[in-house]
């Protein structure tokens, strides 16, 4: 069985063959079955082209990589791929789109030259085969904008029923900028011998709350996080062996095209998984209330009596009139 697999850094695309059904992409790459994968690319940046060129090379891995520009001279313009996997820049308006107005990969509405998102997203829709499935970072404002006829483009997309999953990420992911970012992944075809039968439903998960800080700056995933998100998506979509799915209040949601649309078509998932079920602590309302009261009088008693301390201390030193 062939599978053609793209994979955009900024504009890669690996070309993978496969020849077994059960052999995931990722487990045949760590294999490295050489005679299984060949592999193609395109990269407009001279510097990242070459890293990727080396990066192929020291693994032993055979490419033919371009270099050039995706969307004014796209060097794989008949490539179908089965899988598209891609990191694309965030929110570029350098992108020179007025000058590809009448483009043939706009099928869901031309989008605007100041941001090449909704470009990006409709270029791997269309070097998708017929069951394609693409897996993509992209700034959350992709979820819900509705600027410059961005918000009509998600709407088709939409209702073309190619959205698969929405995953909300915690910030301070990146190095190079703090932004918070989303992943979409998009489905040719939600009806196929793969997975299950999931036409007109998408599965959001909200991983905000997921990470570990290593720095001030910077937060992880940890590997039982995205064990804990790329299981419920698998067991969602009906993965063997990937388990029952459930939905899970504050984490994920399965929701149906009309969920969608009385959300006005976006995509953000804290509006669909709703809040987390807080543990019920036992303790009966009234005896709570009465508690909690209490300990408010107390500390309101303690709030005064450091208010007067500092004005006392204030008076001491000239300043408390």
């Amino acid at each position: 069985m062939r599978f053609c697999v793209c994979v955009f850094g900024r504009e890669m695309m690996i070309n993978c063959t496969e020849r077994g059904p059960q052999v995931g992409v990722s487990k045949l790459i760590c294999y490295n079955s050489l005679g299984d994968i060949s592999i193609y690319g395109q990269e407009s940046n001279y510097t990242t082209w070459r890293l990727a060129k080396m990066n192929l090379a020291i693994r032993g891995i055979d490419a033919q990589i371009a270099h050039g520009d995706t969307f004014h001279k796209d060097q794989h313009p008949d490539l179908k791929a089965d899988y598209v996997l891609a990191n694309p820049p965030f929110n570029v308006s350098d992108w020179r789109g007025e000058l590809l107005r009448d483009d043939k990969h706009w099928h869901y509405g031309t989008p605007p030259a100041s941001n090449a998102n909704f470009a990006w997203v409709q270029h791997f829709i269309h070097h998708f085969a017929p069951t394609g499935l693409a897996g993509f970072v992209l700034a959350n404002g992709s979820m819900s904008s509705t600027q410059s006829g961005e918000g009509e483009i998600r709407k088709n997309i939409i209702e073309a029923d190619l959205v698969d999953c929405i995953v909300a990420l915690p910030g301070q992911l990146f190095y190079t900028t703090q932004i918070p970012v989303c992943l979409w992944f998009i489905a040719r075809t939600k009806a196929n011998c793969r997975f299950r039968d999931r036409r007109g439903e998408t599965l959001f998960i909200d991983a905000r709350q997921m990470g570990t800080l290593v720095d001030r700056v910077h937060r992880e995933l940890t590997d039982e996080d995205i064990s804990t998100i790329a299981g419920t998506y698998h067991a969602w979509r009906g993965d063997e062996a990937a388990g029952v799915y459930e939905d899970m209040p504050g984490f994920c949601k399965a929701a149906t095209l009309d969920d969608i649309r009385k959300h006005s078509h976006i995509l953000t998932p804290g509006r669909y998984v709703g809040a987390a079920e807080v543990e019920d602590d036992g303790e009966p309302f009234e005896d709570k209330m009465v508690r909690l009261t209490a300990q408010l009088r107390e500390q309101t008693a303690q709030s005064e009596k450091l208010d007067q301390l500092i004005w006392a201390n204030l008076e001491d030193i000239g300043y408390g009139k």
